[in-house]
C-alpha cells in the first residue's frame, strides 16, 4: 500500500495526511467524533467491488455507524432507489463551502461537524475541497474512506485494490454493528 498521492501532481505541501493502517483505526476515530458526517460523491454508483456497486457498501456502512450521508450530485436518488433516505444532499463544492463557514450549524442545525468522511468523489474534486479545509477549517478533521490516498485529508486509507478497499469497508461496518452505535 503506498501513502503517495494517487494523482502524481498532487503535492501535500508540509502536512500529509496520516495513513490509516486498519479499519479499525477509522472506526475509534468516528466514535470519538461528536458530529461525523459522510459526504457521498457520483463516484459510488461507478465503482464496483464484489459484483455491487460502493454505494451498497456505504449504505450499509451508514445504517450501522449512524453517520449522516450528504449525497453529492445525482447520488440522492440513488440513495432514494435503495430505501435510503440521506440526512441531506447538495453539490460537493456547496458542501466544502459550508464546512467552512464556522457558523453553519449542520444539517440539523445543531452544531458545526467535527469530523467531515469523504468518499465516492472525483479524484481531483475531492482533493481540491479537502485542501480547501486543511486550509481554511483548521479545526475540522477530514477523513477519506477511498482506495486512493489523498495527501490533504487529515487522515486517509493508502492506496490499495478493490478487494482491500472492499475489506476495509466491511470491516468498518461489523465493527459498528459490534460496537452497538
Amino acid at each position: 500500500m503506498s501513502c503517495e498521492p494517487w494523482q502524481c501532481a498532487e503535492i501535500a505541501a508540509t502536512k500529509k495526511a496520516n495513513p490509516i493502517q486498519k479499519p479499525e483505526i477509522a472506526v475509534a476515530m468516528i466514535k470519538r467524533a461528536v458530529r461525523p458526517i459522510l459526504v457521498v460523491g457520483s463516484n459510488a454508483t461507478a465503482r464496483f467491488m464484489e459484483g455491487k456497486p460502493l454505494i451498497d457498501f456505504l449504505i450499509d456502512f451508514a445504517n450501522a455507524s449512524k453517520v449522516p450521508v450528504v449525497a453529492t450530485a445525482h447520488m440522492v436518488s440513488e440513495f432514494l432507489k435503495r430505501g435510503y433516505t440521506p440526512a441531506g444532499y447538495m453539490s460537493a463544492m456547496d458542501i466544502g463551502n459550508r464546512l467552512v463557514d464556522p457558523t453553519w450549524q449542520g444539517l440539523d442545525g445543531k452544531g458545526h461537524p467535527d469530523l467531515a468522511i469523504f468518499v465516492g468523489l472525483p479524484y481531483y474534486m475531492e482533493s481540491l475541497i479537502l485542501s480547501g479545509l486543511k486550509h481554511f477549517a483548521p479545526d475540522l478533521k477530514t477523513m477519506t474512506i477511498d482506495n486512493l490516498y489523498h495527501a490533504h485529508a487529515s487522515w486517509s486509507y493508502p492506496n490499495s485494490t478493490l478487494e482491500a478497499w472492499a475489506e476495509n469497508l466491511k470491516v468498518m461496518t461489523l465493527k459498528f454493528k459490534e460496537g452497538g452505535n
